[in-house]
């Protein structure tokens, strides 16, 4: 019987049942064939590229189960972390939209006979954290990628460093209230008693301070006008000293009080948008596609102030990116920066130095009404190179 034609009904209708998914004890994985009935696999079994097959798995089966246990577990953990990330799913689930694929690779040719097996497998290796509930199997996966780590340790280290910004802070506060309170206390009066006898027969004694020869006796300026002046030379001296101990104290305290201002201006002033034309960023986002992934790119036009018109430098191709996938860019020292965050938004300055330790930079403004200003400790992510330099 001749067979039908492409655009034959019956032909479109096997084609519409070739594409969902069928039955699995109609499978056969050596020959990756998939038979719609049983009479369908019958007839493969029997066929003699089937047989050809299977003298090849005889000769070394734990070569094959190997492979198909390999190539299923790469598939999985793919589906899993390009699906779910770190979060904690259930594992039927996953493997629900892993079958999903009419081309996947089914289990029972690997070395696990139930998914259960499997996910107690992906524990005791490793490649996931798996837990057991009421509801069954939970995984989640643990991403082990150097990049992922690297960007993790960084942002421990700043999150470190703006605890310890926000201690010394509170110590400093601290500290004020004390002295203000210490300030504001009332002196305790003086409590005057009725002197009273107790015991007739005791004796009322009385302690003499003893005098002390080693002082000089007394002057009567009136009689001395030469220790007069110098009584006077002396008092003048010690107001002296009183005089420069207040400005000491008037000085920190002005000291203070500006360091106050600056930390609140600073908080002020400080967004949690940073963009701005005319700065050279790095792209760190795949999603920008391989012409951008990792390259310096120049930032033209802000819109929105999170996303942002970037253009490549070699080949001058555009297109729109969110600041998450952007990362400032530290030139060298002696180039020129722009501030992006903080008190001094907006400001160029020149880089003078690079703390690689604390992740920060050390620059001095070049322009506007802060000119000549040095700042210090400035983070990489308040700062990013500018593009139009000599």
């Amino acid at each position: 019987m001749p067979k039908h034609g492409f655009l034959t009904p019956k032909a479109i209708a096997n084609r519409i049942k070739s594409k969902g998914l069928q039955k699995l004890r109609w499978y056969c994985q050596m020959c990756q064939k998939q038979c719609r009935d049983e009479n369908g696999f019958k007839c493969h079994t029997s066929s003699e590229s089937h047989q050809r097959q299977l003298l090849l798995f005889a000769e070394n089966p734990d070569k094959y189960i190997d492979q198909f246990s390999q190539e299923f577990l790469d598939d999985f953990m793919q589906l899993l972390k390009r699906r779910f990330g770190t979060k904690r799913v259930h594992g039927n689930q996953v493997y629900q939209e892993y079958i999903a694929d009419r081309n996947h690779l089914h289990m029972n040719a690997t070395q696990w006979e139930t998914l259960t097996d499997f996910v107690k497998w992906l524990g005791r290796e490793g490649h996931c954290t798996v837990d057991e509930t009421e509801k069954g199997w939970f995984v989640s996966y643990i991403d082990r990628d150097p990049e992922t780590i690297r960007r993790q340790e960084t942002l421990m280290k700043q999150e470190k460093m703006k605890l310890d910004d926000e201690e010394r802070m509170a110590k400093l506060f601290q500290r004020q209230m004390e002295r203000d309170r210490e300030k504001s206390k009332p002196k305790p009066e003086p409590v005057f008693t009725e002197l009273k006898k107790t015991d007739e027969d005791e004796k009322i004694t009385f302690a003499m301070k003893p005098v002390d020869k080693s002082k000089k006796p007394a002057i009567d300026t009136k009689q001395n006008p030469l220790a007069t002046a110098a009584t006077s030379k002396t008092d003048s001296a010690n107001g002296t000293k009183d005089k420069k101990t207040e400005d000491k104290k008037r000085k920190l305290a002005l000291e203070e009080i500006m360091e106050q201002e600056k930390a609140a201006q600073e908080k002020k002033s400080r967004k949690d948008h940073w963009l701005a034309p005319g700065i050279v960023v790095k792209a760190i986002s795949k999603k920008l596609g391989e012409e951008f992934y990792k390259k310096k790119v120049v930032v033209t036009e802000v819109q929105d102030s999170y996303y942002a018109i970037i253009q490549t430098t070699d080949s001058g191709k555009k297109t729109v990116a969110h600041q998450k996938q952007l990362e400032t860019v530290i030139p060298n020292v002696g180039r020129k920066v722009s501030i992006l965050n903080g008190a001094y938004r907006g400001c160029e300055a020149v880089l003078l130095d690079v703390n690689y330790e604390t992740f920060s930079i050390k620059a001095k403004i070049s322009g506007g009404s802060f000119k000549g200003k040095i700042l210090d400790s400035v983070k990489y992510e308040d700062v990013s190179k500018l593009q139009n330099q000599t």
